[in-house]
């Protein structure tokens, strides 16, 4: 089997690994700060604060703009469930809009119609590694004196008219073990500002300034040295493994058939998180799917119910219905991409694919 997401895993991590062991300094430390330096070299900011997950990134970054009860943020439906949860955790309430059905990413000339007094923030999603439309997205938000949080989970390299994502709002990613870059579980906020970054750095570590000195309420979302060693292997490699996705998508949007395949923006540099074709309007997508399974290709479906059609949010927000959401997450699968791929492996996928029976 092929399958949808690999960890790429050398000798590099491993002897990383070793080394915070046999140093006997496990928690959070030399290795994280190392981490947080080559992290926000990579976007371009000032500075990157290490958490214990993307999650916890998501969490603190609400936390640390001050997002909270009676607030609102808008965005998207179509993603990872965390993004949506982390508005919820610090009180405040998600307003969703539709998406563009080319990127599947937040559609910004919904946005400013959801802007009520009670707006505080958007969080785009740059889904699947393509970035969200920047420049519209920080305009609005400038004329309506609104936060912008990243989340770039899934796009960490990824670039907007040259520059990297993270780097426009507060950025948010994720070192979860499938991720372009991985540290096993891991997030990072990037910032420019001094505040927020210091605000993360306290709220990850009990609110502590200085140790035993707790200045605010705060949460243990620390991460640890064996964590950040696996980071910093990794993210050595981030342009060669980019180069690879990159090299593999590009392969299968020439030879495959029959599905409709990704578009990419031409100002912007997608990094391939996931690839993701759809089925015709009406199509059997689960029945394709298993087609392609039974020929020993890997798939996921990124997402099959969005976050407002999830049974807590109807109970929290009511029915909300947005259309192109609710038709993208019924044609929608994710087919491997990742740099481990062979030659063998791709024409394996492009076949499988090819050879669907009509659904």
């Amino acid at each position: 089997m092929i399958h949808i997401a690999k960890p790429y895993i050398t000798d590099a991590e491993k002897k990383a690994v070793l080394e915070v062991l046999d140093s006997g300094m496990l928690a959070q430390g030399s290795r994280t700060t190392e981490l947080e330096q080559q992290f926000a070299e990579v976007c371009g900011t000032k500075y990157a604060v290490a958490t214990s997950s993307g999650t916890t990134a998501l969490h603190l970054a609400m936390l640390a703009h001050g997002i909270g009860p009676d607030d609102e943020v808008i965005t998207t439906s179509f993603t990872f469930i965390a993004s949506v949860n982390s508005i919820f955790y610090v009180g405040a309430s998600p307003v969703f809009v539709d998406i563009e059905p080319e990127t599947f990413n937040i559609n910004p000339e919904k946005i400013e119609a959801a802007i009520t007094p009670k707006t505080k923030a958007i969080l785009p999603v740059h889904l699947y590694g393509h970035p969200c439309e920047l420049d519209e997205i920080m305009k609005i938000a400038e004329n309506h004196g609104l936060v912008v949080i990243e989340d770039a989970a899934q796009a960490v390299g990824a670039k907007y008219k040259g520059k990297p994502v993270g780097g426009f709002g507060t950025g948010v990613f994720s070192l979860y073990a499938t991720k372009n870059v991985m540290s096993g579980e891991g997030g990072m906020v990037t910032t420019d500002d001094d505040d927020i970054a210091e605000g993360v750095r306290m709220l990850r570590n009990h609110g502590m300034k200085r140790r035993y000195y707790h200045e605010m309420l705060g949460y243990n979302f620390r991460t640890s040295d064996l964590h950040a060693a696996i980071g910093l292997a990794q993210i050595m490699r981030l342009g060669s493994m980019t180069q690879a996705r990159k090299k593999n998508a590009a392969y299968l949007n020439k030879h495959i058939q029959g599905v409709i395949t990704p578009t990419t923006k031409p100002y912007v540099e997608h990094v391939w998180h996931q690839y993701t074709v759809r089925v015709e309007q009406g199509a059997d997508r689960d029945a394709g799917v298993k087609q392609i399974n039974d020929q020993g290709v890997g798939t996921g479906i990124f997402y099959p119910v969005p976050a407002h059609k999830q049974t807590y949010i109807q109970k929290r927000l009511g029915d909300i219905h947005l259309p192109i959401t609710e038709q993208l997450a019924k044609e929608v699968f994710s087919l491997p991409v990742h740099p481990l791929l062979t030659s063998d492996d791709l024409e394996k996928i492009v076949s499988a694919v090819n050879a669907l029976e009509r659904i």
